[in-house]
């Protein structure tokens, strides 16, 4: 299986140098470059095609969610995780909303990090416990639109992706193909008028359509 390739976002030399220096230890994992801003780091995930970006929120030239919106747009396959010092709604919010595909604080355990990569490259989410609770209160205090009315099938596949299960997953689970899969989940993104699925979990925990 070929290892998964990580390029890694951040404007400190230090930061990148630690993220390098032990990613490169975690089987499975390769670094495929890294960049000081979020321009540079759009432009290396076009060159390299990473599997997965770590990418720092704060930088200048573009910050973090700019440069997620930006490669969103060019690259929409590339898993994206947030690692940051931040966690105030006033970073998190649009982070999430540009298509994070996990939130990570830099003081998180390494361990944590290799998992999250992992999760990432396989389509789920990983939050850490602080910003997932900070998420659920910002969500929490939103009025809650009507539900959108989704079939049956709809109903299970969003269940099982609020449980942070990945494609394959599901299709296991479901006893269903993996295209069927994609294409309930593209229904499900639609009616409830999101782009991803970390954001199609907070919503359906948040309108009790799933549990929490």
């Amino acid at each position: 299986m070929s290892p998964i390739r990580v390029l890694v976002v951040d404007d400190h030399a230090v930061v990148r140098e630690g993220l390098r220096t032990f990613l490169s230890l975690q089987e499975g994992i390769e670094i495929a470059g890294e960049a000081a801003d979020g321009v540079e780091g759009v432009e290396a995930a076009e060159r390299l095609r990473p599997d997965v970006v770590l990418m720092d929120l704060v930088m200048p030239r573009l910050d973090g969610a700019g440069a997620m919106r930006e490669l969103r747009a060019r690259l929409p396959g590339v898993r994206v995780i947030v690692l940051t010092s931040y966690a105030d709604d006033e970073r998190l919010m649009p982070a999430i909303q540009a298509g994070a595909a996990g939130y990570l604080l830099k003081n998180a355990e390494p361990q944590e990090l290799a998992r999250a990569v992992r999760a990432a490259h396989a389509g789920e989410a990983l939050l850490d416990p602080v910003v997932a609770a900070r998420l659920m209160a910002e969500l929490a205090a939103r009025p809650v639109d009507d539900a959108p009315e989704l079939t049956r099938r709809e109903h299970e596949v969003l269940e099982l992706i609020a449980r942070g299960l990945s494609n394959k997953r599901i299709a296991r689970e479901l006893a269903i193909s993996e295209k069927t899969v994609k294409t309930h989940v593209g229904h499900v993104l639609a009616k409830l008028g999101v782009t991803d699925r970390t954001q199609a979990a907070l919503q359906a925990v948040r309108d009790g359509l799933v549990g929490s």
